[in-house]
């Protein structure tokens, strides 16, 4: 999620750098709106493959990411066969009104309103087809603790860059840094009722969504405000695939932080996979990862085909990577 600031790539020179390997995303795509109360509609994009039984992947963003950063992932994944959505989060991208012009909101909404909102339209449009959620750092805490509480419509998750915040499963040496910045993302959040962007997360955000994240900092809990639900209970019960990626470049979300998740949910059918440069991946950066989109897109799909990774992926990755139970169409 986030610690010290990277030195590697941003969002913004990531996204550039990979749609100059990548051809833009064609007019082809089918836009959808998704009413999910009072003036708020979120923004869908669905490239769909002929077969209307082939898997389709969900991607859920970052923060302060819009959809359009994942195009090279989506291209990738529908370049193996799988049918893609992409989504923007309320406030973002397609998703109408702007972060400005709308109530604050927090991890309540994102995740007990938004996604269930989105699996719901995703199964009327694909009935046929197996559902996974593929979420990027917030994206897969959302996918996580959605389909822990409601896993019928989710044939499984993948996530990349997505642990937790909470200032202990950072690395000691970053212990105190970590825990400061945070809190102090937090209490400006509060404070102005929006996070206006800098310092670990570059752009602007829902202030409720800073406060709610700092507060899971310091306790290691997921407790949004107005919510009843306990998440973290439920994600102990969550035995669905879970193909969990992390970065050994990434100093927003360490592996630390992403084994810290996993151990939240012992009865996942768990495939635990660090990439490292042996993996064929050049950029390991919690964002620059996507201009290697090629090769984690097909590690994707050969994993919801298999339930397993390529060979070639888990090279050198070290003990206590690989699969048990995976995926599987």
């Amino acid at each position: 999620m986030a610690t010290t600031e990277s030195t590697a790539s941003s969002p913004s020179q990531a996204h550039s750098q990979a749609s100059a390997q990548t051809p833009a995303q064609g007019s082809s795509a089918e836009k959808v709106a998704v009413p999910v109360g009072g003036d708020v509609v979120l923004g869908l994009r669905i490239m769909a493959q002929p077969d209307p039984a082939v898997p389709v992947v969900a991607l859920l963003p970052a923060m302060a990411l819009k959809a359009k950063f994942y195009v090279p992932l989506a291209k990738a994944l529908f370049g193996a066969g799988l049918s893609v959505v992409l989504c923007d989060q309320r406030g973002y991208g397609d998703s109408t009104p702007g972060l400005r012009e709308q109530p604050n909101f927090g991890y309540r909404e994102l995740i007990e309103v938004d996604v269930p909102a989105v699996v719901t339209t995703i199964r009327a449009r694909f009935p046929e087809a197996a559902l996974y959620l593929f979420g990027h750092s917030l994206g897969g805490q959302l996918a996580l603790f959605h389909a822990a509480s409601a896993p019928a419509g989710v044939a499984g998750i993948i996530t990349i860059g997505t642990g937790t915040p909470y200032w202990r499963a950072f690395g000691r040496r970053n212990w105190l840094e970590a825990y400061w910045k945070i809190q102090t993302i937090g209490l400006v959040a509060r404070l102005r009722g929006h996070w206006p962007g800098g310092m670990l997360i570059g752009g602007a955000m829902s202030g409720q969504v800073m406060v709610d994240w700092a507060r899971q900092s310091r306790t290691s809990w997921c407790r949004p405000r107005g919510s009843s639900r306990r998440h973290d209970d439920a994600l102990r019960a969550l035995s669905l695939p879970v193909l969990a990626i992390s970065l050994d470049d990434d100093r927003l979300g360490p592996a630390s932080n992403v084994d810290f998740l996993c151990s939240r949910m012992p009865v996942a059918r768990l495939t635990r996979w660090h990439v490292v440069a042996a993996s064929g991946v050049e950029n390991r950066d919690h964002f620059a990862w996507i201009k290697d989109s090629a090769v984690i897109g097909k590690a994707a799909a050969t994993w919801i085909a298999s339930g397993r990774l390529p060979a070639a992926a888990t090279a050198g990755s070290g003990p206590g990577i690989g699969a048990t139970d995976g995926g599987g169409r």
